[in-house]
């Protein structure tokens, strides 16, 4: 997404009184942050174009293509097959989602469709993009992390990425219990929350979690609601959720749902799941229950011939659970609502965002989310941030998530984050 995003303000976003910059930030500095931070999204999408080249099918029926069979892949004529099968999607895109999004970026970038221009920039985009693959992994190696929760703004100049998966939920969902089981929570304490950047599922950077035969969707709102009411935390019906992001497209993707919902239409998340991959035992109860404090099973979009092994499952996602959930256009390192006290969170939640910025936008947006927060409100977040000495928000504590029993390093970490 471009620029051209910035200061995009739905109908049923914040009004802009209601937004401020940033107070302790210059604020030129922070309107020129704010305008680069958006600028970004583009650059993320078009790392998703890479990941739905290799790994998609609804264009395509070419075989997949893992990064560690790429070089045969190439070799053999299937990348060329899967690029001349991705340009003439985005030449008729019909009634995909995804094709049509490109399409439109591709022409925002001034490439021309009908040109060999195109096949080209697809291409090079790949190699871009795996070149970007491999600089990241090394940063990643030279890193020496102060805490499990340190991944030292890895991504700090990167695109950012809409993409996600149902590992941070559960990662969420854990610390949840933990904080429960502590007496950190209580029972009915949650009223209002905010999730930070949600996403919205493209196509996942991992193969065994790449998929793009349903429709684009988001997740974490729906996923963090069903937690909070099966966890008791939140009242059924006795939740309202804000949606703070960046992307215009999340915005309206979420502002869609709300409208089919005002009609009586529920949201239906399609929840596939590739057995060959290891998960614990907890993580796969936590797949199988996912939406049933939430909604009702509905029969799955029955995955191609070109995907096997996948065990699946929906759910359609109640219209009141779908209306309770608001967008809000807000760049949480430069901006923060003007809540009154009485208005503000009991929890905000932002997995794999942080990791996107440097410490000095991550010390101002944790600051700004504290400003949000009542006193003893909590972020839970998968990234260590800088503390400000005179700030109000301290970490309290931390939760390691496990995804497999048998992988030491299938794992994750929520640090808590309280208001003082």
């Amino acid at each position: 997404m471009l620029c051209v995003f910035l200061g995009v303000l739905l109908a049923s976003a914040a009004p802009a009184a209601d937004r401020i910059l940033t107070p302790d930030a210059d604020r030129s500095w922070s309107r020129r942050q704010d305008k680069a931070i958006r600028a970004r999204l583009d650059q993320g999408e078009l790392d998703s174009m890479a990941n739905l080249l290799l790994f998609g099918t609804s264009f395509t029926h070419q075989p997949r293509v893992s990064i560690a069979n790429l070089t045969e892949a190439s070799k053999s004529g299937v990348v060329r097959a899967r690029v001349d099968d991705l340009v003439a999607g985005l030449r008729n895109p019909g009634d995909n989602e995804r094709l049509s999004f490109l399409r439109d970026l591709l022409l925002r970038e001034g490439v021309g469709l009908e040109s060999p221009q195109a096949s080209l920039f697809v291409y090079n985009n790949l190699l871009r993009a795996l070149q970007e693959r491999k600089t990241l992994a090394q940063r990643a190696a030279e890193v020496k992390p102060a805490s499990i929760l340190d991944r030292a703004s890895l991504f700090h100049d990167r695109g950012l990425s809409l993409d996600t998966s149902i590992l941070p939920d559960f990662s969420l969902d854990q610390a949840l219990r933990d904080l429960k089981m502590r007496g950190l929570l209580r029972q009915g304490q949650i009223a209002r929350v905010a999730v930070i950047g949600p996403g919205l599922d493209f196509i996942d950077k991992q193969e065994q979690s790449a998929f793009d035969y349903y429709p684009p969707q988001t997740l974490q709102p729906f996923a963090l609601y069903d937690s909070l009411v099966r966890l008791k935390l939140a009242k059924p019906g006795g939740l309202s959720m804000s949606i703070l992001d960046i992307s215009a497209r999340v915005l309206d993707h979420v502002n869609r749902a709300r409208g089919r919902a005002r009609k009586d239409n529920g949201y239906v998340l399609q929840l596939p799941r590739d057995i060959a991959r290891p998960w614990s035992p907890a993580l796969a109860g936590y797949w199988r229950a996912l939406g049933d404090q939430v909604g009702t099973p509905v029969a799955p979009i029955p995955p191609p011939e070109l995907l096997h092994g996948l065990e699946t499952r929906a759910v359609r996602i109640r219209p009141d659970v779908v209306l309770a959930c608001e967008p809000v256009d807000l760049n949480i390192v430069v901006e923060r609502l003007n809540l009154p006290e009485s208005e503000r969170f009991d929890l905000m939640v932002a997995t794999n965002i942080f990791v996107y910025y440097e410490a000095r936008e991550q010390t101002l947006a944790l600051e700004n989310a504290g400003s949000m927060l009542k006193p003893g409100g909590l972020l839970l977040t998968n990234d260590q941030l800088p503390e400000s000495p005179r700030g109000v928000m301290r970490q309290t504590g931390i939760t390691v998530v496990r995804f497999d029993d048998q992988d030491p390093t299938a794992r994750d970490a929520v640090g808590w984050y309280q208001r003082r």
